[in-house]
């Protein structure tokens, strides 16, 4: 080695050779799809067909390559053989199929995230590339190999050195968008990455621990590792809200997968889409697993025996209807074990035959078919015996049983008994209220026990025969080709034809309920119900879960405190590994050290160790003597900070936090300094900006769970702790409030405040 810049300029030279080869093969994509849309909509259905396939197929991999452009190269490997292994976001080859580039998250690139001097394998030096576009920028070396003649070569040149790639990394402005991980990844968050995907993985850490980019890094790698397996299934990535969904967007196409499903509990059902949440107390009673035989006996409670039973007249004979036929055929339906909905055809099936047997009883001769066919279809057409038949089961769609439940008070009682007066006055409402976030869950038990509405089950009985029918043709077309009993499946053709991979394969999922999927990645695990978690459960059959959580930020009245209790139900004991972060890489230590001792105060389990960086200016505390002024610098603070750290290239981001019930008030004491410091059209724009991507934002606690700023001011947290629903929820709010900024720190309180809570 010789001088920095000269390693500057040997690294910009592999680095200029990935990127060519990256836009030689975009090039030649292009080309490619340019050629088939050209072709445009001429030719036999099958070529028709095969055109799409292929520019879907480009499509796919087009976008996959545009989402690798920013660091693409960010890490080399040099071997006691003397070869190099440049490491990037995806792997890349050149003409003569000699490596360019390997995957991240290849075998061959383990050794980046996990070599140690202790056990490096092969490995003699592992070395950083930092790139700021196209342009390397930086080079750093670990020599792992102390008896190298490297080490004293990287010393030389000015790039031995640890950890600046990830303290480098750390200092950057934050954006709307979560940044991965990638080229930082340290070696506990790499053994949970890479952990097997047949069972299920927790990962417990402090704010700040790096979780969430821990499990989609895992998500990235089970895609890249089990393709074949989770291609046709897909990943379901569960998060707390469309903001948290919006700021992760970016991470997995960085990483070079697409077509994973992002949803959040609100729109986990298609065609529904919650909006309202319900209070606290009321979230907590419909999130009870108790809600399962709620909505069970909601839907037993339609199958009875009417008071009331006709006796109609077929062809001038009396038939009547009798209890016994309702309970024979209603026993002759549940021993179906068909969902309500489904099963009901059975049910009437059974109650005319019943009453068609009786008319022939009466007869005193022996009907020919058509007769008894006729008297069948005349008691069909009965507007009575519908309307009877009807009471007797009653075929129903889960919204309208759902808003019908919580609309009659009585009916709830009897559908939950263990509720109080009180409990079932606090889920009453109109009948044609919105539904909650709290109802999804129990939307979808009801849908799992009703079945689907007759009219869609005539669609997908339409759907499911097409499907036959061309499954059948895609056979008879591998017969006459003579390789019917090859690798070439039926199905495999039939998906080539119509054009399936992995984005079809995601948007089949988001559209069908009834989807299960090979692996599910829930974040901020800690916050689901006992409900919320058995709508997960059904749609993932083989338990394959990457669970996020932090059970010291967990402000749902029905949500986890221990993940033992949670998930032992759930997985069994054995079924589920534990895995804890420990190192806050997000705080400065100030702000985690804060954090820390007041959730340890309050009774959190904490489980972050330490911080890696010391800031020593970036916690400020400031008392007031009142309310008023404490709002009027509290605006002032956040126009400090926005002209900080917020800049128009749409980097930074600050968040002033406080409770509902002065958010009000303090946007007026926000907006009108920053107008001032940064000018109406500037202070325009960033009010205008959409609330997902607000780079000033006035929230919640509940709203930036999940999230990071560069800087956060608090205002008025005892009043936070007064209107939350629990001492403990009031802990976990201000503990999310506090460690969310990656640089600065501010409360603004009044004096009767602090008396009134100590931080």
């Amino acid at each position: 080695m010789s001088n920095y810049s000269s390693q500057l300029h040997d690294e910009q030279q592999a680095v200029d050779r990935a990127y060519g080869r990256l836009d030689e093969m975009r090039s030649q994509l292009r080309e490619r799809l340019d050629r088939v849309r050209a072709a445009g909509s001429h030719g036999s259905p099958t070529q028709r067909a095969e055109r799409d396939s292929f520019a879907t197929m480009y499509e796919d991999r087009l976008t996959q390559l545009r989402a690798v452009e920013d660091r693409l190269v960010f890490g080399r490997l040099d071997t006691t053989d003397g070869s190099r292994r440049y490491i990037g976001r995806i792997g890349l080859s050149g003409r003569d199929h000699e490596s360019i580039l390997v995957d991240w998250r290849a075998e061959a690139a383990r050794p980046f995230y996990e070599a140690t001097p202790a056990h490096r394998g092969d490995i003699v030096m592992r070395r950083h590339i930092t790139l700021r576009f196209r342009e390397v920028v930086g080079v750093e070396d670990e020599v792992l190999d102390v008896h190298s003649s490297q080490i004293n070569e990287a010393s030389a040149s000015g790039t031995l050195t640890g950890e600046g790639a990830l303290l480098a990394s750390l200092s950057s402005r934050r954006t709307g968008k979560m940044t991965d991980i990638v080229a930082t990844i340290q070696g506990e968050q790499d053994r949970i990455i890479r952990a097997p995907m047949d069972r299920a993985v927790v990962v417990q850490g402090g704010a700040g621990t790096g979780k969430t980019a821990v499990a989609l890094h895992r998500a990235a790698y089970l895609l890249y590792t089990h393709r074949r397996k989770l291609q046709r299934s897909g990943v379901l990535v569960v998060g707390p809200s469309p903001a948290f969904l919006h700021y992760i967007d970016q991470v997995l196409p960085s990483l070079g997968e697409t077509g994973v499903v992002s949803r959040t509990i609100a729109n986990l059902i298609p065609g529904i889409n919650a909006v309202h949440a319900d209070d606290p107390r009321a979230a907590a009673l419909k999130g009870d697993r108790r809600m399962r035989t709620a909505v069970a006996n909601a839907v037993s409670a339609r199958q009875r025996v009417p008071h009331s039973l006709p006796t109609v007249r077929i062809n001038g004979i009396a038939v009547p209807m009798l209890p016994t036929d309702i309970t024979t055929a209603q026993t002759d339906a549940k021993r179906t074990r068909k969902p309500h909905n489904k099963a009901r055809e059975t049910f009437v099936e059974s109650m005319l035959h019943l009453m068609t047997n009786r008319y022939v009883e009466q007869l005193d001769y022996d009907p020919d078919r058509s007769e008894i066919a006729q008297a069948r279809s005349m008691l069909r057409m009965n507007d009575v015996v519908r309307r009877t038949l009807n009471l007797a089961w009653l075929p129903m769609t889960a919204q309208w049983m759902i808003s019908d439940m919580f609309a009659k008070p009585n009916k709830l009682h009897r559908y939950a008994p263990w509720l109080s007066d009180d409990d079932v006055a606090t889920l009453t409402r109109a009948k044609d209220a919105p539904f909650t976030v709290s109802d999804v869950p129990l939307l979808d038990e009801a849908m799992e026990l009703l079945g689907a509405d007759p009219r869609e089950d005539v669609i997908k009985a339409q759907k499911a025969e097409q499907r036959r029918r061309d499954e059948q043709f895609a056979k008879d077309t591998l017969a006459q080709a003579g390789i019917g009993s090859g690798i070439v499946s039926s199905s495999m053709l039939l998906d080539q034809i119509n054009g399936f991979d992995e984005e079809s394969a995601a948007q089949r999922a988001a559209g069908e309920r009834e989807w299960t999927y090979g692996h599910i990645v829930v974040d901020e695990a800690q916050e689901l119900t006992p409900m919320e978690w058995r709508m997960l459960m059904r749609r993932c059959p083989s338990r394959s879960f990457t669970i996020v959580g932090d059970i010291a930020q967990t402000s749902s009245l029905a949500g986890s405190r221990s993940w033992e209790r949670t998930l032992d139900p759930l997985f069994g004991e054995d079924g589920w590994d534990l895995n804890e972060l420990t190192i806050d890489y997000r705080n400065p230590q100030e702000v985690s050290d804060l954090a820390s001792r007041f959730a340890q105060g309050e009774g959190l389990y904490v489980s972050t160790v330490k911080a890696v960086r010391r800031m020593p200016d970036s916690v400020e505390r400031v008392t007031l003597p009142d309310l008023d002024q404490v709002l009027e610098t509290a605006g002032e603070y956040a126009a400090d900070l926005a002209t900080r750290f917020v800049s128009e290239d749409g980097t930074g981001r600050i968040a002033v936090i406080a409770d509902d019930e002065i958010r009000g008030r303090l946007s007026d004491s926000i907006w009108e300094p920053l107008r001032r410091r940064l000018g109406d059209r500037r202070a325009d724009g960033l009010r205008s900006q959409p609330e997902w991507d607000r780079q000033v934002g006035l929230c919640g606690p509940q709203d930036v769970k999940g999230l990071e700023f560069d800087a956060v001011v608090l205002v008025e947290p005892g009043l936070i702790e007064d209107n939350a629903p629990s001492r403990p929820v009031a802990a976990s709010d201000l503990y999310v409030a506090m460690t969310r900024p990656t640089q600065k720190l501010v409360i603004v309180r009044t004096q009767d405040d602090l008396d009134h809570l100590a931080i």
